[in-house]
């Protein structure tokens, strides 16, 4: 049965998580200066960072450099709200004490953990799926689950619905990213959201339909790290019920669906192009491991870019 697609929301206030890109210097090294003018761009426009993300290269750094990021932010942040990723694939031993272990630490440096799935997480049983974040609220408090589609990572999984339906029980999971890249399923999930706990926050991570905010999701997205300050303009245009949100999201729409075009995680690298265009970062080089674009993408890239300011200028 298809699952009815939820009224739409005017004038809502849209909570915004933006999934901050890490900058790179062409020697392989974190540009953290760089990473600062990301950081600071993000809060001053009244959205929150997350790190240690899919956008941040979490699944290419080591142990170690996750800890220096996270170290990093919490010393920038003086107090600001971030969301942090609690990432736990590439390390040995059990699962569930990893993730205590990594949102003890997110919790204790102020951020909010964000549970990334693990091949050993996602092969459990629905019920041991649903016990196993029992047990990391139990011991974490507040925290976010994630939902991660294959075409981004191999280790992720997008759940049941009725595996969705019992997190919902889970009080301290108080929303979940949602990366289906699947406009039905995210309504399923906005319905069910809708009639057993209408708090839970449901973040759209479908950054091909960087809408679904006008049936009531919000979002954590890897496409707002390329223009942080647009996206909240154009937030701001849906609250006040303003016209000029519909312009803006099409032209920052246009920008998802090229640089989300497969393969899907190259579009880091289109990140980079964009932020370095517009002189946030000093340099559009990546993680050596990670894929990278074309070099003539920066041209359309550029006119996208164009757009997006025209835009902002309406």
């Amino acid at each position: 049965m298809v699952a009815p697609i939820p009224s739409i929301r005017l004038r809502r206030k849209i909570e915004a998580i933006s999934a901050a890109y890490l900058p790179w210097k062409p020697v392989a090294k974190v540009d953290f200066e760089s990473f600062e003018r990301v950081l600071e761009g993000t809060w001053g426009c009244g959205i929150t960072p997350a790190i240690n993300m899919d956008t941040g290269f979490a699944n290419l750094l080591s142990l170690a450099q996750r800890h220096e990021i996270l170290d990093f932010v919490a010393r920038q942040a003086s107090g600001r709200a971030f969301v942090a990723g609690a990432f736990v694939e590439d390390l040995s031993g059990d699962c569930l004490d990893n993730y205590r272990a990594e949102t003890e630490r997110i919790r204790l440096a102020g951020g909010t953990p964000i549970i990334f799935q693990c091949r050993d997480l996602v092969r459990r049983s629905d019920s041991q799926i649903v016990e196993a974040y029992r047990s990391i609220g139990a011991t974490c408090g507040r925290f976010l689950g994630f939902e991660l589609g294959k075409m981004f990572a191999p280790f992720g999984s997008i759940y049941s619905i009725d595996v969705f339906k019992e997190l919902l029980q889970v009080p301290q999971l108080v929303g979940i990213k949602h990366s289906s890249l699947s406009r039905e399923l995210e309504w399923a999930r906005l319905s069910i959201r809708d009639a057993f706990r209408a708090d839970f926050r449901i973040y759209t991570g479908n950054d091909l339909a960087i809408d679904m905010v006008q049936w009531g999701s919000d979002y954590l997205l890897g496409l707002s790290a390329f223009y942080p300050e647009a996206f909240a303009r154009r937030d701001q245009y849906w609250l006040d019920g303003d016209r000029r949100f519909y312009e803006l999201n099409d032209a920052l729409q246009l920008l998802g669906g090229y640089a989300f075009r497969p393969p899907v995680p190259a579009y880091k690298h289109n990140a980079a192009m964009m932020l370095a265009m517009r002189g946030v970062i000093a340099s559009d080089a990546i993680h050596p491991n990670a894929p990278s674009r074309p070099s003539e993408d920066r041209e359309f890239l550029k006119s996208i870019l164009d757009r997006i300011e025209s835009a902002l200028r309406a």
